[in-house]
């Protein structure tokens, strides 16, 4: 906790000063950002880093593996679809993006079993992503690289079950994206139709 402590102290310090104007401002006329990410809990991928974003430029969702679930509105308690439904119907941003990542420990859990530590949650949520697996990884390519990118495809594919989602698409309001990053290269990737492409 005294870590965090000291963190918050140099963004006082630091920070504040320059950005204060810019968090008034938010604080007055409220967030319009352009974007929605959706982006994996991982510590080691921040969107707003990735992306060199300030304050108010992005709303943010992070789970586990940067998943999308399909439209269920079933009356059960659904974070990333509640916040998903948010951008588009309320803040309208103009695209989503979902982030994926390369060494995922959710991809990684969906694809080699998950860990014995957990029990509750963890599984259920990964088979939201469960379609990926029917796909086969082509000769040569690491079976986890693979999966990562169709985990992309997945929620992409979700995404685009959301009857508000779909009409702002087609409608050409909003535009959809997939990308993953690189952890040990810091290089972002592009999900195009033949694969992911370097982002120059």
């Amino acid at each position: 906790m005294d870590r965090l402590v000291e963190g918050y102290r140099r963004f006082r310090a630091g920070v504040w000063p320059g950005q204060r104007a810019r968090y008034e401002s938010l604080s007055e006329v409220g967030q319009s950002p352009e974007a929605l990410v959706i982006a994996c809990s991982d510590s080691r991928v921040d969107p707003s880093v990735v992306f060199d974003a300030g304050p108010g430029e992005m709303f943010v969702v992070r789970n586990v593996a940067g998943l999308v679930p399909p439209y269920e509105p079933d009356g059960r308690r659904h974070g990333t679809s509640a916040a998903l439904e948010y951008a588009v119907r309320v803040l309208k941003v103009d695209r989503i993006v979902v982030l994926g990542h390369a060494q995922c420990g959710g991809v990684q859990a969906l694809v080699q079993g998950m860990p014995a530590e957990v029990s509750d949650f963890l599984e259920t949520w990964m088979s939201t992503a469960g379609d990926a697996l029917s796909r086969t990884p082509p000769e040569g390519v690491d079976p986890l690289e693979f999966y990562e990118t169709e985990v992309v495809r997945v929620s992409l594919t979700n995404l685009m079950t959301f009857p508000w989602v779909r009409e702002a698409v087609e409608a050409g309001r909003l535009q959809l994206a997939g990308f993953r990053f690189g952890i040990a290269t810091g290089k972002l990737l592009r999900l195009s139709e033949g694969g992911f492409v370097d982002v120059q």
